[in-house]
Formats: C-alpha cells, structure tokens, sequence
C-alpha cells in the first residue's frame, strides 16, 4: 500500500484569506459581511458561536464554507493539537428532497477535485491550496480532498472512507442522534460502532433550523457524564461533537449567538432581502376539509395573475398535501402541478426536484426570470420543503402552522426580493379534537404537529391585520411580528449509564432494549416507522433477498398508516419483513416500528409522487437496473405487468434444467435467454420510460447467460453491473476481483492504520497497537478450511490468502464444500492467535490495557466480539500451528469454543477510553482494511 505521508504533501504555503476562498468556489460572488466576519472569529479563537442567528434567506449554507477553510487553515498545525473537526455534519429534523446544501457541498467537492476547471488563475491557485492542505490531513494524496455524503435514511447507508478523510455529511436528525447512540438507522450491526464513531468525535455539528434542539444539545452533553473519566484518545476540542445551531427563529437572550451587525444591514443584497415584499392574507375557516380551502385560496391567488407565475402550497401532513395535490389537478388543468413530500423514492423524487429546480420553468432562486414560462406551476409540498430548499416562488399559500414553520414557509417568498407582486395566504382552520370511540369530535386548542401555538400565532396576526386584510411579514420585520417561538419540545428521557452500556453492545443487542429516538426527538416528537420497498420476485421463507435493499429504493411510513392500509396483508398472507437471515413471513397483526416490509410490485401502493395508499398500478422495481432480471415466469409477469407469453419450457432452459436431466446445450440456452429478451422488450412497463426500458433490456447480458446462487432466484445479468452490497455476516468482504496473500495484505492494513493515527493526532502506545492489530487481524484465514473456501484449490504448501476472487453467487456453495461452519468467524481464531502470540511476550505493550486493545481489535474487526461472538457447531479439531511474525504460535481452531473474557475486556475498555474512544479506534482498523482492499481494487466481480 503506498501511502502519501503529510510531508509529501505542502502545506506551506500561505493560507489563503476566507474571502479569496469563498469567491473561487462561488462563481466570483463577494460574502457577506457576516460570513467573513465568522471565518476571523473561527481563525483567531478557534471557537463557533453555539448559535448562528442569521434569518432565512442570507447564506447560512456558507457555514460549511467556513468550516472547510478553517478546517484547511490548520493542516499545518501538530495533528494532536488541531482543533478544527475532521468531520462537518449538516443537520437537518426531516428528510429533505429538495436539498440544495446537498447541491452546494457538492460543488465545493467538485471545484477542490478539480481546480483546473476554474478559468481565473488565481482562483485556480487558491483552490489548489486549500485542496492540498485537505489531502494532507487524510494523509494521502491520491484521495479526494472532500467526501460528500448524504445519509437518505432507509436500509442501506455511507460513512466516510477513514476517520482522517476531512468529509461534509448531511443528513436528518434521526439519522444522525442514531448513529451517535450505536444504532444508526440504515447500519447493520456490523457497521454500528463505526458509525457512532464517525457521529460522537471529531465532529462539528451543524444544526439546521431543528424544532428540537434541545434536546440534541442535551443528549450530547447527557453522554459525557454517561462516562465520566475516561481517557481521550483525540485532544479536548475533538474528543466530542461541536454543535452548532443555525436558526432565524433562536433563542435571542444567547449570549454566544451570532447575529447581523449594522455593517451586514447596510449590505445593499442583504437589505434587498430583509426588505422584500411580502404581504400575508389572513383567512380563518370554520370547516375541516383543510383540502378545499387551501385549493381555493391557490386558484384565489393566481385567478387574475397576468403572466404564468410559481405558488408554493404548504400542508401540514402528506395526506392533506395529497388531497390538495389531486384537487388542484382537477381545477386547474392549464397549470403544471406537482407534489412533494418525504414519502418518496429517490427515483420519483427525483424527477419532481428536475421540474421544480429548472432554470427556466422552475423556481430555483438562481433561475432567470426574464424567461417566460406557459404555464403556471403550482407545488404542493409538506415541510419538506421549510429547511434546505432554496427556492424562490412568486406566491405562497399555507395551513396553519407555528411561529419557527411560517419563518420558514415565507422564506421561500420572494427569497430573493425580485418580485413586486408576491403575496400570500395563511389559512387558518380549526383545530379539532380526535373523536372517541362512539363519540362525536369537538373542537379544542390543539393541532396535530403544532399543538397550541397556531393559536399564538392567529392572535399576532389578527392583531397586525391592516384595513386591507393584510400584514407585512417582510425577512426584516418578521421576527418582530411573529415574536419568538412558544412551541414546546416536550420532555425527553434521561439518558442513564446502564441504557448507554446497552446500545453499546451493538453485535448482541438486548431484547426489549429501550428505543434511541425519544433522546434525541424527545418523547412526543419520537416517530414510529416501517420501512417498505417493492420487489418483483420475492424469495420464500428463509431464503436470501438479491439484489440487497438500498436507501435509495425505500420510503418509511408511520407505523399506524402502516397497519390501516395493510391490514389485508396482514390478515390473509401475512407480512414479508426482511431480516439479516433472510426473508420471514409472520402471519400476525403486529408490526413494529423499525420492520423492513418487502410488497410485490403489483400491489401498487406508490405513483408518480410517492407513497398512494389508492394506487394501485404495478409499481416500477428499482432494483432492476445495474442488477438484472430474475429468471422467474411471476416475477417478470409482474415487472412487464402482463404475460409475456414466455413457456415454461423455455425458461427452464435458460437455466439449464430439462426434464430427463440431461446437460442443455449452451446454443439453446443462450437462444431461450434471447427469446425471453425479445418477449419483455415488446411493450414498456407502467413506470417506465420507453428510453428507460429499452436502456435496461439492452443491458441485459444473454451471451453471459444465467446466474444461479444458493438460496436467491436465478438471474441474467447486466453487462456492467452495479458494485453490490456486500455482507459482513457472511464474510463476503473476503472477495475481490483478484486473489490476494495474506501476509502483504495485513502489513498494508498495518500501514495505513499508522497513518490514519498519525494524521488524527494519536498518542505513539496507541499507534503501535492499531498498527499491530492491523498485522494480526486476518491471521484466522490462515486455518485450512477457510483457506479452501477463498481457493478450491489451495493446497498446504501455498501461500495463505487474504482475499479471493470467487463470484459473490457461488460463495456459500464453495464454503459447504471447504467446511467452514456457518456462521463461523475467521476473527475469533484471529484473536485467539494474537492472545497465544501476547503470552510468548509478556513483556509487549506499556500496560495490561493496551494488552487487551490488541485483542479487542482484532476480534472485532468485523464488527462481532461487542461484546461476544457466538460460537457454532464445529468438529473439534486438533492444535494447529500458525506462522505470525516470523513465529511458530500454536493454537486452537475450534470455532465452537467461546471467548468468555471478552465481555469483561469489552466493559473494561469502554470504561477506559470512553465508547466513543473505543469504537474510533476499531474504525481506524475497520476502515483501514475496507481502503486497503479498495486501493487495490479488490471490488467483487459481480458479472462472473
């Protein structure tokens, strides 16, 4: 593995001012005056403000900016004593759709990767600077300067590359109080304590506009009295996370807030905004039907507009925006209406952000106005898009809402103060009391989302009503008119030693362990969700689902919607949730927050614009494309949403099966596969585009012709295939495109976890410990039979292997015939190695803590020994002899045999480095080995 070291990389050169920086990688725009004026706070103190108090609409996005230079600016410092955090989270309470902090982290990405594609050459020259000082703090010049990740939620997720790889993470704050507390939604359990490190150190924490705030802030400082005493592993200013809060609508007796001054009001953009027109139309209803009232006051508005125009509709809940959605899609059939809310697939969702973020026909806040438009467009949204979006419509209409919503709400109005005409309407309705069982409702005080506080904000609007029927609700002035806030978060738990000591154990979770949400959302904020996604072909019980689920094929639904709207399912088939064994059918009526649900696609249930409990047209697979298709008659029945006319007798040679057993010849298997190719091309799918279908069937490889894999459905391959998502529970991260050895690959590992230490600023006795579990880590594979699962051919007399080029779908067949029990794991043998190899040196390591480290490390490389690994049924073997650093160490290989000193030596080194300590330490490790493979190009070849 070769390395570039911090001195191969100069970092020398002067540090370019924050205003030099902020123009190269924004098109030559000036910062503000508050922005510049942040960046000389950060640089000359080296402390945030704990809250940015800058209204919506004037940049608060630049504090990723700002963070990135500062974080560049101290690359020269000793990494020991550098205080600016690796790691910039963006923080936001809900899912974001149209997420244009996303859209702006990646062009800065973009711009650092690649300072040439600037045209000035100064700025080209400031770029370089700041990337090569960022590369210097990875510790290696070949990566990127800045990872870019955006955690979307649902089943599967990223992390950064290493803890040294300086990267901007956004994401909601589910995602991210999860992962702090070792159950990251979207991590298996493998994965969990190497998220929690990446969430709990080396962190700044950027909170976006959050309506619960307190309770983050209180969660992060209730985990450092959890554990008191233990010794960091990073300096003070890095050892935890760094919040910040960025909000319009804060706390204003904060002495550490960070607000305008007199220079930034004069700014002439910034008082163009804080100026722009705005006036609100106050309408109080008596019905319930939010739906009816919220459609007419759209069609009010745009009724006598003389030129197409944008209106942004705001509701509470997805239901009310879907009932908006498809009675302005009656009413108003001349103008474009869409709809938006976070019950989307990254697909759907993607094709409304196209419309809505168009330069020309959208209603981005870049796009240039002088070009017409034919129509109106008209989006009907939930809160998903009050923080993130940085849009900029002519007309606004909203439900009712509280005081930190409607700031938000209106700072999508004339954001950009262009329009002289915008207006909008607040509509507000009733509250009602949800009707008992046999009684009638009634109506109350309390809204669902904003309990008392549309109430408050009626009787200030009511207040402000001027003769006209309306109020100025100006950036500058609303602050003033709304006043502050007076929604409650409710209380949160408190969080408690021996709850922290049970989400820790993150490889043998307890039953009935307490839920993580409620300390971060707090108790009334605390949403139950399922996950749920769609499949043609769905396995039978027991059997594996492929292609693996990702985050970018799901929507989560609350628990209650859940149950009403599959409460047939439930009853006559029963649920198909999909666990870490596989898929399970439970005929029961229960389901429970966190399933994953798996529904065919002709059970409908999703349209164009999300989640449809209506719908019921065959719903569009996703997980066909860069995958293949499943060689079943019901599955492809249901992906073309018809009969394809394809014979069972044709399919069945496909996959090489005849009736007298007889071996098909490969011409009349690849003619089958064609025949089945020409049936499925005929006619587009519903859902499909006809480019989009033809795209995929072209990419259908028939001359490769069928994969078969134990315990998953037949497939016919694409010709390039999408990396897969691969398993640590079935050690399917020993693949790689090519065999590699053993002892080559540990003293890589070994090297590249020194240097991650090194640049994270790591004490030299912990150094030499990681950088020892590195050498030690794989030595298990070293036993015979895992060595013949990597190799059918290895023989006692070949070189031990790391890694093996077997095709993922032949992996478990090859491990029957090797012998290697299931379930069993190379690392305990590895551990069981290192602790025979300690005993020969007694005197290695500076103290019995670093003693245990070692094995600590090594036994939970993969995620397992947090805090044991379970044993499996085994042979018992004789003594074996493995060679480790040059020596003869002797050992057991019986896989049935369990490690019981391990819990105790797992709660003594939580206790000693902290559980975030600890879980950092194995990801220097962990991640270390993931780059190595990576580096080189140890992908699985999918297509084999």
């Amino acid at each position: 593995m070769n390395l570039q070291s911090a001195s191969d990389i100069d970092v020398s050169t002067d540090m370019p001012e924050f205003s030099e920086f902020y123009r190269a990688i924004n098109q030559q725009r000036t910062p503000f005056p508050w922005q510049s004026r942040l960046a000389e706070q950060l640089f000359f103190t080296g402390k945030w403000s704990t809250e940015i108090g800058v209204p919506t609409g004037l940049g608060k996005t630049a504090c990723i900016d700002i963070a990135v230079w500062w974080l560049a600016s101290q690359a020269d410092c000793d990494p020991a004593n550098r205080i600016a955090p690796t790691r910039i989270w963006w923080v936001v309470n809900r899912r974001l759709l149209v997420d244009s902090t996303f859209k702006h982290a990646e062009d800065i990405k973009e711009v650092l990767s690649n300072p040439r594609s600037l045209k000035c050459p100064r700025d080209r020259a400031v770029v370089k600077i700041v990337a090569d000082r960022l590369r210097s703090i990875t510790g290696n010049l070949r990566a990127e300067p800045l990872e870019v990740i955006r955690l979307r939620g649902g089943i599967a997720s990223d992390r950064p590359t290493c803890p040294s790889q300086p990267a901007i993470l956004l994401t909601t704050l589910p995602m991210y109080g999860s992962r702090l507390l070792f159950r990251g939604y979207g991590s298996s359990r493998a994965m969990r304590s190497i998220d929690a490190a990446m969430a709990g150190t080396d962190s700044l924490v950027l909170l976006d506009e959050a309506h619960l705030t307190p309770h983050l802030s209180s969660l992060l400082s209730a985990t450092t009295q959890c554990t008191p005493h233990p010794h960091p592993i990073l300096n003070e200013n890095r050892s935890k996370p760094v919040l910040v809060e960025l909000t319009a609508t804060g706390n204003q007796d904060n002495q550490n807030r960070f607000i305008l001054d007199d220079e930034d009001r004069k700014h002439p953009e910034i008082q163009k905004r804080l100026d722009a027109v705005k006036p609100l139309e106050l309408r109080i209803v008596a019905a319930k039907k939010t739906e009816i009232f919220l459609a007419q006051a759209t069609q009010d508005v745009l009724e006598n507009v003389p030129f197409p125009a944008t209106c942004l509709v705001f509701a509470n809940t997805p239901k009310t925006a879907r009932k908006t959605f498809s009675l302005l899609k009656k009413r108003m059939k001349d103008s474009e209406v869409l709809l938006l809310t976070g019950r989307m697939r990254e697909r759907e969702a993607d094709r409304v952000r196209e419309q809505v973020l168009h330069d020309k026909h959208g209603m981005p806040a870049s796009r240039d106005t002088s070009s017409g438009r034919k129509n109106h467009l008209i989006v009907v949204a939930t809160q998903t898009l009050e923080v993130g979006a940085d849009i900029d419509a002519e007309y606004l209409v909203t439900e009712q809402c509280g005081v930190r919503a409607l700031t938000q709400r209106l700072g999508r109005l004339n954001r950009m103060g262009r329009f002289k005409d915008a207006r909008a309407v607040y509509v507000h309705t009733p509250a009602v009391v949800p009707r008992p069982k046999g009684g009638i409702e009634r109506k109350g005080d309390i809204w669902p989302i904003y309990g008392k506080e549309p109430k408050y904000v009626l009787e200030k609007l009511q207040n402000l009503e001027n003769t006209s029927g309306e109020i100025n609700v100006s950036p500058g002035c609303v602050a003033e008119i709304l006043g502050a806030p007076s929604d409650d978060p409710g209380r949160a738990p408190e969080l408690l030693a021996g709850i922290l000591w049970e989400w820790i154990k993150t490889s043998s979770p307890p039953r009935g362990e307490a839920p993580v949400e409620p300390y971060f959302s707090g108790i009334r904020g605390t949403q139950k969700l399922v996950t749920i996604f769609w499949r043609a072909h769905i396995p039978e019980e027991g059997q594996w689902l492929w292609p693996r689920a990702s985050d970018s094929e799901t929507i989560d639904i609350p628990i209650g919607e859940a149950r009403e709207v599959l409460k047939n399912d439930l009853k006559d088939a029963g649920i198909i949730r999909l666990s870490p064994d596989g898929i399970t059918i439970e005929k029961s009526t229960r389901l429970r927050p966190g399933d994953q649900i798996v529904l065919r696609t002709d059970r409908g249930l999703m349209d164009e614009f999300g989640w449809n409990p209506d719908a019921t047209e065959t719903v569009m697979d996703m997980s066909l494309i860069g995958r293949g298709l499943p060689l079943d008659a019901e599955a492809i029945r249901r992906i073309c949403d018809r009969d394809p006319k394809i014979e069972q007798g044709v399919l069945n040679t496909s996959l090489n099966i005849s009736d007298d057993d007889t071996e098909i010849e490969p011409e009349d298997r690849v003619h089958a596969l064609k025949t089945i190719f020409d049936s499925i091309r005929q006619k587009t799918p519903p859902h499909w585009g006809s480019e989009e279908w033809d795209k995929f069937v072209d990419s259908l490889d028939v001359q490769r012709g069928a994969i078969h894999s134990e315990k998953e459905v037949p497939r016919l391959p694409v010709k390039e295939a999408k990396p897969e998502i691969l398993n640590d529970d079935f050690d399917e991260t020993s693949l790689s495109d090519t065999q590699a050895e053993l002892e080559p690959h540990c003293e890589a590992v070994a090297a590249f976890a020194e240097s991650v230490c090194a640049r994270i600023g790591l004490p030299p006795d912990l150094i030499k410990v990681v950088k020892h579990a590195g050498r030690l880590h794989d030595i298990g594979k070293a036993d015979q039979r895992f060595q013949r699962w990597l190799s059918p051919e290895w023989s006692q007399n070949d070189i031990p292997l790391a890694k093996s080029s077997t095709p993922r779908h032949q992996w478990e067949s090859r491990r029957k015939v090797a012998g290697w029990p299931r379930g069993g794991r190379h690392e305990a043998l590895s551990a069981r190695i290192a602790l025979a190899w300690l005993n020969n040196h007694p005197d290695w390591g500076n103290c019995s803590v670093m003693r245990e480290l070692l094995v600590h490390l090594v036994i939970s490389h993969h995620g397992k020994g947090r805090p044991l690994i379970m044993p499996v049924a085994d042979n018992p073997s004789p003594t074996k002899e493995a060679v480790v650093l040059g020596e003869r160490i002797n050992f057991s290989a019986d896989l049935g045999t369990v490690d019981w000193k391990q819990p105790s030596r797992f709660r003594k080194l939580n206790q000693y480095f902290g559980p975030w300590g600890l879980a950092l330490l194995e990801a220097i490790l962990r991640l270390s080995d993931h780059a190595v493979s990576k580096e080189a190009n140890m992908t699985p070849n999918q297509n084999q």
